[in-house]
């Protein structure tokens, strides 16, 4: 299915969305057409009026739903987590196969999240590799990063996921991550080998600096800042519905003046990972109000200096000192950028920086622990985070994402795999390890007593009221779950070499 398809199917494609035909908008751009879309098209125009017509008939006739991967794996009541975890990466797996849909077909096998997620998901999966190290499943995370490395040479950047509708945004950058995750297996070389795809990336995430300022202060994901200082946003060419989340994000923009504007904003959000979360809004609780795009989030900036970093390390593996020293250079420049626009020394804690607005977001989120993450704040500055995270974040179940307490699936009383590794690895590396374990022990446990009641590792959980499902967002929550099992089988392993 080309990529710009669903545009071609006009009326046929919003109706569908629109009026329900399939509970999951995410549902009708993964079927397959059973005919050319031109003629699926004629055949609606043709039809569509006549007497007793069906839209549901129409489409289930014409378009294939998406698979159901068909596997004997049972969840056994009373089998450890562990062993549960192991046996699912099996069952995530996905070989490589031939698209005649909205997939972009990859030459290596994968790992999926789970649920309604039958793609890869580029930030997902380098903390889903984090388990697999565990499992020792090296052969996959070379598998996984290899196709990485297709997408970037296929379109110059790894797209939010391999669909043709995800093609224009990205998501958080760990690529580099993922590269020297696999170098602690296979050593330094590694680097070496992966560094064509390393800089094609850079050179996505920085498109537009040499111009920028010239026609506006920000252009693609890079800003300006008034002192010149250049750091980046999340960004994304579109402007019109995501199809995966057509009717609400129609309905979102129903009395919008801007409602390109808006979309455009959607659309960055949901390149950050965290769609949604209220560190996106201007005004708090109006989702509408949304502004992502003028944001200048404090985690994406600190990915993007570990990316420079993974780029000098390269050269320096490589010989090429000089050009290692360039990109040292600029990693410490961007160190200088954050601790200018996003550290406040009152608050002793990291915050987005409003560009728009050029001031500090008020919004406290885990964004700020990834400068202790990638180990770039100072002494000082570590121990304000951590002061903050103990008495404001901490809960039953781990740490909430955000102090807000909103219907969005980033915001509190939910709390996600990733952002808890983040902050425990982040915490334990400038030598707060009691608040570290303490953390990493509330969420396993959150984990296992989910699991112990349902048979299932789900993709959030609501961390506050540990007896409640975790909600919010577009969609119900999802089990599987990748980058759960994967930070389960991590942060488990972690805790008993520490003790």
């Amino acid at each position: 299915m080309e990529i710009k398809y669903i545009f071609s199917m006009g009326e046929l494609f919003e109706r569908v969305q629109m009026e329900d035909v399939f509970p999951d908008n995410k549902t009708f751009v993964d079927c397959t057409p059973n005919a050319a879309l031109s003629y699926i098209r004629n055949s609606y125009e043709k039809e569509k009026n006549n007497p007793g017509f069906s839209l549901p008939a129409f489409v289930h006739q014409h378009f294939t739903l998406p698979k159901e991967i068909e596997t004997d794996f049972v969840s056994v009541k009373g089998r450890p987590v562990k062993e549960h975890i192991e046996k699912l990466w099996d069952v995530l797996t996905r070989q490589p196969e031939e698209s005649h849909n909205s997939l972009v077909p990859l030459p290596k096998s994968y790992i999926v999240p789970g649920g309604r997620f039958r793609e890869i998901y580029y930030w997902d999966s380098y903390f889903t590799m984090l388990g697999l190290q565990v499992s020792k499943r090296t052969d996959l995370i070379e598998n996984m990063v290899d196709n990485f490395c297709f997408l970037i040479d296929s379109f110059g950047y790894i797209p939010n996921g391999n669909r043709t509708y995800y093609l224009g945004r990205s998501q958080p950058p760990f690529f580099a991550c993922m590269v020297s995750l696999l170098s602690e297996e296979k050593g330094e070389d590694i680097l070496v080998k992966y560094l064509p795809q390393l800089i094609k990336e850079y050179k996505f995430w920085m498109k537009g600096k040499s111009l920028v300022n010239l026609k506006s202060s920000s252009l693609h994901h890079v800003a300006m800042l008034p002192d010149k200082s250049i750091l980046n946003h999340y960004w994304d060419a579109s402007d019109t519905p995501r199809p995966e989340a057509y009717k609400h994000e129609v309905a979102l923009a129903k009395n919008a003046k801007n409602k390109k504007k808006l979309y455009h904003h959607l659309r960055a959000a949901a390149e950050s990972g965290w769609d949604f979360s209220a560190r996106w809004f201007k005004i708090k609780g109006d989702f509408s109000s949304i502004h992502a795009t003028e944001i200048i989030p404090v985690d994406l900036n600190c990915l993007l200096l570990n990316l420079e970093q993974t780029i000098a390390k390269a050269y320096q593996v490589s010989g090429e000192m000089a050009t290692a020293e360039k990109y040292n250079s600029l990693a410490k420049q961007r160190k200088k950028n954050i601790d200018k626009y996003c550290w406040n020394e009152e608050q002793g804690f990291y915050f987005d920086f409003d560009q728009a607005e050029n001031k500090q977001k008020e919004v406290f989120t885990l964004a700020a622990v990834f400068p202790l993450f990638f180990g770039i704040a100072s002494h000082e500055q570590a121990a304000g985070v951590a002061k903050v995270l103990k008495k404001k974040f901490l809960s039953y179940g781990g740490l909430i994402s955000t102090l807000e307490t909103t219907n969005q699936q980033w915001d509190a009383p939910n709390g996600w795999a990733p952002l808890q590794w983040v902050a425990v690895q982040g915490l334990a590396k400038y030598g707060f390890p009691d608040l570290a374990i303490d953390i990493a022990k509330r969420w396993l446990a959150i984990n296992k007593k989910v699991y112990e009641e349902t048979g299932k590792m789900m993709e959030k959980y609501n961390v506050v009221a540990t007896d409640l499902k975790a909600g919010g967002g577009e969609y119900p929550a999802q089990d599987g779950f990748g980058w759960t099992n994967g930070v389960y089988l991590a942060l488990d392993k972690w805790l008993n070499e520490i003790h």
